[in-house]
């Protein structure tokens, strides 16, 4: 069974930087791709980023320069540094790892920007 433990979000002003963390249970991590997603209220849920196990990551062209995906097999962790947040940024986010046989998410985090 694979759980994932999401931290980081909360309250930002504009222009403001959050790091995103989500640690997956198991010894499989690397063997899998990771993606962030995010749901405002009264949209639909979108990919933000991902990266695949060797490192090779996409971006929505929302964040594009302003968000940045990693991840450290090492501590079973995907990282997600959120710099210059705009209020149209304000989701919850979710942590998914996905690939073969294999799509869990996370419990969602909430990220909110506002003065």
């Amino acid at each position: 069974q694979v759980r994932l433990v999401e931290s980081g979000g909360g309250l930002v002003q504009p222009g403001g930087s959050l790091r995103l963390s989500c640690v997956v249970s198991g010894s499989i991590f690397r063997m899998y791709s990771m993606g962030w997603y995010r749901q405002a209220q009264g949209k639909q849920r979108e990919l933000v980023a991902d990266i695949a196990n060797g490192g090779t990551t996409n971006y929505a062209d929302s964040v594009k320069g302003r968000f940045t995906i990693s991840r450290d097999n090492a501590k079973n962790t995907v990282y997600m540094q959120m710099n210059s947040l705009k209020p149209e940024d304000a989701a919850v986010y979710y942590c998914n790892i996905q690939g073969i046989g294999l799509n869990a998410w996370g419990q969602g985090t909430q990220v909110t920007v506002s003065s």
